[in-house]
């Protein structure tokens, strides 16, 4: 099959500019797909633009939208060399067009499935005499707008062409990049990584060290990890089921002398501290990933065994190769964790139930076996 993108075009181009509004469950999985583009054509300098979809006129929105975490996993990817993540209020994303104007891309493509008549209009304006490349979904004889921004497109992929039932997310992923550029991957070269920095894994240790919870004499048991967050409400499990959770766990053998972190997003910090000081057992403490990224993986990387509620830490336990209790809604069977033999999936009874209906019971029938 010819791909979407010419070979003389990538033949002539000495950069790429990607636009995507990125999570960090998208780049666990888009990160291979750019890593491997880097590998086929390394002659091609990769720049990714991450669009803030929550941008926003609210200055006092801004200083937790400037932290956010992929930021710090984009700056340590050897194969990007630029990345453009001042988009997050009105007047630093038009800034940050007129940048990439300057940079003259030979080559655009919008990985952005929300909104993609918005976004091929934004990479055509990046791109003016380039190559552009974008997502263009189904749309109707009355959607003049959508018609005139997908013509600004010189080719388009439907983000949903040949997806079929049961395809996981990173199928899907590097299904897009075989249409646009002719690249094959194999499931093994799907599977999540991270490369975290020596002073990353050091931090985890000493602050382990420092609960007691490891690399002490007297430090022993199982660690387990538990994840109740998600930015979605009907994606996040209950305090109080984390905290019946280790009480439950504390009357099995195997679990006694355990213990147990649970990550909390920072804005939730407050309310959780005061939750658990009324709450928790001595061998709970709370985690936050509030001065890096890495400072998540390279905690989970120390652990025995994660609990997550779907979302990116789900997919980080299998990056760093530790197995996993996926809690998850039967909406989006396509972003279970891929490591099938490392990870066990709860699904929710019903279709619209939220994660908050898996009940304890069900982990600790996990856990205890």
């Amino acid at each position: 099959m010819q791909s979407l993108v010419p070979d003389e075009v990538i033949q002539k181009s000495d950069k790429i500019l990607f636009i995507a509004h990125l999570a960090l469950g998208d780049f666990t999985y888009l990160q291979n797909c750019f890593q491997a583009f880097a590998k086929a054509f390394p002659h091609i300098k990769i720049h990714i633009w991450v669009d803030e979809v929550r941008r926003t006129s609210k200055a006092d929105a801004w200083p937790f939208l400037k932290k956010y975490a992929l930021y710090d996993w984009l700056a340590e990817c050897p194969f990007v060399e630029r990345i453009y993540q001042q988009t997050y209020s009105p007047a630093l994303f038009e800034q940050s067009i007129a940048e990439a104007q300057q940079q003259d891309y030979p080559l655009v493509v919008s990985l952005s499935t929300l909104r993609p008549p918005m976004y091929a209009t934004l990479a055509r304006q990046i791109s003016p005499r380039g190559f552009v490349a974008g997502m263009k979904k189904p749309f109707g004889m009355l959607a003049v707008h959508k018609r005139l921004a997908y013509r600004k497109l010189d080719a388009a992929l439907d983000p949903d062409h040949g997806v079929r039932s049961g395809m996981h997310i990173s199928e899907v992923y590097a299904g897009w990049f075989q249409q646009l550029f002719g690249m094959p991957a194999a499931g093994a070269e799907r599977y999540p990584f991270v490369q975290i920095p020596a002073q990353w894994q050091r931090y985890a240790q000493n602050q382990l060290r420092e609960w007691g919870f490891k690399y002490q004499e007297q430090a022993a048991g199982k660690l387990l990890f538990i994840n109740p967050y998600a930015k979605n409400n009907k994606r996040c499990w209950p305090l109080e089921r984390v905290v019946e959770l280790v009480a439950a766990l504390n009357q099995l053998d195997a679990w006694r002398s355990a213990h147990f972190i649970v990550n909390v997003v920072p804005e939730e910090m407050a309310h959780a501290q005061q939750f658990f000081a009324q709450h928790a057992a001595q061998q709970v403490r709370l985690f936050s990933a509030q001065e890096n990224f890495f400072q998540l993986p390279a905690m989970l990387s120390e652990c025995d065994l994660i609990v997550s509620v779907e979302t990116a830490v789900m997919h980080l336990a299998n990056a760093v190769h530790v197995p996993v209790v996926a809690l998850m809604r039967q909406k989006n069977p396509e972003w279970a964790p891929i490591d099938q033999e490392h990870s066990v999936v709860i699904t929710t009874a019903n279709r619209r139930d939220w994660v908050k209906a898996i009940t304890v019971a069900q982990v600790v029938d996990i856990l205890g076996r």
